[in-house]
């Protein structure tokens, strides 16, 4: 009987990760009960002694010694200065090294690292060698649990400074850039993901509960942190990738890394993004790509070849062979849209009708609904008999533009920019009172079709 209680009171403390010997200690207990009510109501001076107890003598008693250390400390920082301010911040960093060590299921090596790496940022403490020498190893043994968007730039960013000082290759850039580029869109893809549920909930007139309320503006707000930070890589990018510097390192490379599947559709893909698709070695490529995976991706640029001769009917061919070959819904969007921004220059109701099937395979597709906003908006002149009616078509197009925010918060500043640069070229209320034609329904005839109400005064 007392073997099973002892066995009973064992399972019951390890569950609460808590150790036997630490059990034993009231003081430790008793610390941490005080600095946790404390650190609960943010009275942080208050709790930083007996958290400090308990973090010297029990350090793995409890995981909340970490979770709440960091904020006490974070405050012990942002109240003082000079060698006290640095003390402080040598000790979060230890107590970061201390968390993956006592916890690491709880404290991944990825959040740690990226933890003390901004710490040591915000506070001029690191160099860029060693910001990236930091954020290389924890993205590439940690890949998952690196999510951080600031982190994400600040690993790119410190290698595009060592490239700069002439300390790392120019293939160094690009290959990191695939990857954060990779990893924005990926954990962008699961945001988005989760918010089209719950804009497919409210659209249909369905009430939302507070969790998913509390998801929404989760899903919405780190989106648009992740828009933001693309936009941060892509600028700290530059000049860097443009066809002047891409042909000759590629044409230098080629003959060495032509049977390397992953450089070979990394440096098509560049290419193609970056429009140095006129230069001979683009189409090289291409064949070489062709040969070694004949994907979805290769009848894109197979069409971009042939629309480029002129043969739109053979480029639609091989468009609409690269759609049927892929099956994965959000990758079948993409290309859909690649496919519309290369037969726009042709067709804008060919370019709307490839955008509307990318929207179907992926309603968070933004770039689908900013590009058919933009088609909209560039058929002002030829939708409507009166300057009035042509105008009307901005406010069809802001509302696209606006819809692109909302099923993708990361191009949110992108879109409501766009949306309100459509609606100022709309007709104004003045325009609207002398027009007569407020609440009234006005149709598009040209290839746009559908219509627009006028806002009633």
């Amino acid at each position: 009987m007392k073997k099973k209680l002892y066995l009973t009171m064992f399972a019951v403390i390890m569950s609460m990760g808590v150790s036997i010997a630490q059990a034993q200690n009231p003081e430790c207990m008793t610390n941490l009960s005080i600095f946790a009510e404390h650190a609960k109501v943010k009275n942080y001076d208050a709790a930083y002694e007996p958290w400090k107890s308990v973090y010297e003598t029990c350090p793995d008693l409890n995981r909340a010694i970490y979770s709440y250390g960091e904020r006490i400390l974070k405050h012990k920082i942002k109240n003082s200065s000079g060698s006290e301010k640095d003390g402080y911040i040598q000790d979060i960093l230890v107590l970061h090294d201390d968390s993956m060590k006592y916890f690491p299921s709880k404290f991944p090596m990825a959040g740690v690292t990226v933890d003390k790496v901004l710490m040591m940022y915000d506070n001029k403490m690191a160099s860029d060698d060693k910001i990236y020498t930091m954020l290389d190893k924890a993205f590439k043994e940690d890949r998952d649990n690196f999510k951080n968007p600031k982190a994400l730039y600040l690993y790119f960013s410190s290698l595009v400074n060592l490239h700069n000082e002439g300390k790392k290759d120019l293939q160094s850039v690009f290959d990191t850039y695939d990857d954060v580029t990779g990893k924005v869109e990926e954990e962008n893809k699961k945001l988005t993901g989760v918010l089209g549920k719950i804009l497919a909930k409210e659209d249909a007139g369905t009430a939302l509960t507070s969790k998913e309320k509390r998801q929404k503006k989760a899903a919405t707000v780190n989106s648009e942190s992740y828009g933001k930070i693309s936009g941060s890589i892509d600028s700290k990018l530059g000049a860097l990738a443009d066809c002047g510097n891409l042909i000759p390192l590629y044409e230098k490379s080629f003959e060495a890394k032509k049977g390397d599947l992953t450089w070979v559709k990394r440096a098509v893909g560049r290419m193609f993004s970056k429009e140095c698709t006129d230069d001979p070695l683009f189409s090289k490529m291409v064949k070489v790509q062709a040969e070694l995976d004949p994907s979805a991706d290769v009848y894109v640029y197979l069409g971009t070849l042939e629309a480029k001769k002129g043969d739109n009917k053979a480029a639609i061919v091989d468009f609409n062979k690269a759609v049927e070959l892929e099956t994965d819904n959000y990758r079948k969007s993409n290309i859909l849209y690649k496919v519309a921004t290369i037969v726009r220059k042709s067709s804008k109701s060919q370019a709307r009708n490839y955008l509307n099937k990318a929207i179907n395979a992926n309603p968070a597709n933004g770039k689908a609904y900013l590009l058919l906003a933009n088609l909209y908006a560039g058929s002002a002149n030829a939708c409507g008999d009166t300057p009035f009616e042509k105008r009307a078509i901005y406010w069809k197009a802001a509302d696209v533009a606006r819809k692109a925010g909302r099923v993708d918060p990361s191009l949110a500043s992108r879109a409501n920019k766009t949306a309100s640069s459509y609606a100022q070229r709309a007709p104004s209320k003045t325009d609207i009172f002398n027009s007569g034609l407020a609440g009234q329904t006005i149709t598009f005839k040209c290839w746009v079709g559908g219509s627009v109400t006028v806002p009633s005064l």
